[in-house]
């Protein structure tokens, strides 16, 4: 019997799912559990599993589809089974036919997949150009207007190529100029498979400077935002207006931050950052502090039993939080190949669910760019953020004279209905004290 494939729910509140792309194409066989397709959620992107052994067959979905959950977009035939026929419809009444664009004076709604939509943007092409086979625009009838437009599409256009947003992302990690890879996709479209075949090969050229390859935007230009923007968008706006919050500022001196990383890295076999280091300290703190480990829930303060540290990173489509599940249980090595494994499949779009559920407690580090400190936005529904600055040489007072010493900032942001202004001092007294004397944990 014929197996569905279904848009899948990955998460609770999830309505939809955008197809990426299928792993398989029709006709072809398939084995449970293999990948069979890439779809993109409101937080990441993750390969879903063949869910049956057999034929992948009437595919309804196309890459760049957006698709309620639990929609059937194929089917998995066993062996030897026949494809269903599709069921007809009948055709209803004719009803009268509304006013034209024309007769109303408006301009037509063009209805147009996401993929189609961003295809068009990036070749500057008006969507009211472009005739449709179906109801709406689809990747097909973009390109189709392209090639009688008798664009070069695999080659540069006004500085661009036809590829996926995910080939694009692997291309600049992998310093790859796409203009020197040959597509596989339609159209001679370049894949994430074909970049990562080409990251095998020697001696691609590299990837253009930005100087060079920046494409100037024009007023008022709209600019492509991805679903994780959008989503980033929604939280932070809703966290910002519905949170008050309050922040707290501190300064820490590094030194005892800095000499134990350096006695630590000694014996460590994974490679120990700062970020490690703050890590485990928080968690530490958050034990002593657990009203700074709350949340805010349905009008209530709630306990969180486990420490989960998330740390903010910056992906081109916008910024995810990962999270160190039992922070304050891990060592450092542990601690450190965690975080490197969050990092990577952050960059790589490969994030679960689970790696983005259940953050109790959330750190940003800008310190790498330079900064000395800011102000973060807390990330609902936790009570706190800890933004963290560079560590630099100041001239403090040691013992009543002026000395240059290793400092840090550090910014505390909170949701004032979880955490009052003494809550939040006496934590960041206590990280503090523990950046300073890290052995002072063990007190």
């Amino acid at each position: 019997m014929a197996k569905d494939v279904i848009m899948p729910a990955l998460g609770m509140a999830q309505e939809t799912g955008t197809l990426l792309q299928w792993l398989k194409s029709e006709g072809d066989k398939v084995t449970k559990g293999e990948p069979l397709m890439e779809i993109e959620t409101d937080k990441t992107t993750v390969e879903i599993e063949a869910p049956a052994s057999g034929t992948l067959a009437n595919v309804t979905a196309r890459p760049g589809d957006e698709v309620p959950v639990g929609q059937t977009i194929a089917l998995i035939l066993a062996a030897g089974e026949a494809t269903p026929a599709l069921e007809s419809k009948s055709t209803p009444a004719a009803a009268p036919a509304p006013p034209t664009a024309s007769e109303t004076g408006a301009r037509p709604e063009v209805l147009a997949s996401p993929l189609a939509a961003r295809i068009a943007a990036e070749h500057d092409v008006d969507l009211n150009q472009i005739k449709p086979v179906g109801g709406r625009i689809q990747k097909e009838d973009v390109l189709a207007y392209l090639a009688a437009q008798k664009v070069e599409l695999t080659g540069a256009v006004d500085g661009r190529v036809l590829a996926s947003p995910k080939a694009r992302r692997l291309a600049r990690e992998q310093n790859l100029d796409l203009v020197a890879i040959n597509g596989s996709g339609p159209e001679g479209a370049v894949l994430a498979a074909d970049v990562l075949a080409a990251a095998a090969a020697p001696a691609l050229k590299p990837i253009l400077t930005p100087a060079v390859a920046a494409t100037p935007l024009a007023e008022g230009e709209v600019l492509p935002m991805s679903r994780i923007w959008n989503v980033m968008v929604q939280r932070l706006s809703e966290s910002w207006t519905t949170a008050p919050h309050f922040y707290i500022t501190v300064d820490a001196n590094a030194s005892g931050l800095i000499s134990w990383r350096e006695r630590a890295q000694q014996r460590a076999t994974e490679k120990l950052t700062f970020t490690d280091l703050l890590v485990k300290l928080v968690a530490q703190a958050l034990r002593q502090h657990p009203r700074l480990n709350a949340r805010w829930s349905n009008g209530a303060i709630m306990a969180n039993a486990a420490v989960n540290v998330g740390l903010a990173v910056a992906v081109e489509e916008g910024l995810l939080a990962p999270v160190i599940q039992q922070a304050d249980q891990l060592g450092l090595n542990d601690l450190a190949a965690r975080r490197q494994t969050l990092v990577a499949r952050a960059q790589s779009g490969k994030l679960s669910l689970a790696d983005l559920s259940n953050g109790t407690f959330t750190i940003s580090n800008l310190g790498m760019y330079g900064v000395d400190a800011f102000n973060a936005i807390v990330n609902p529904p936790q009570a706190a953020i800890l933004a963290t600055g560079r560590i630099a040489d100041r001239v403090v007072p040691v013992n009543g004279q002026p000395a240059v010493q290793p400092m840090m900032t550090l910014t505390l942001s909170c949701d004032h209905r979880v955490v009052d202004g003494a809550r939040a001092a006496q934590f960041m007294q206590t990280l503090t004290r523990f950046i300073e004397d890290p052995l002072s944990m063990l007190d």
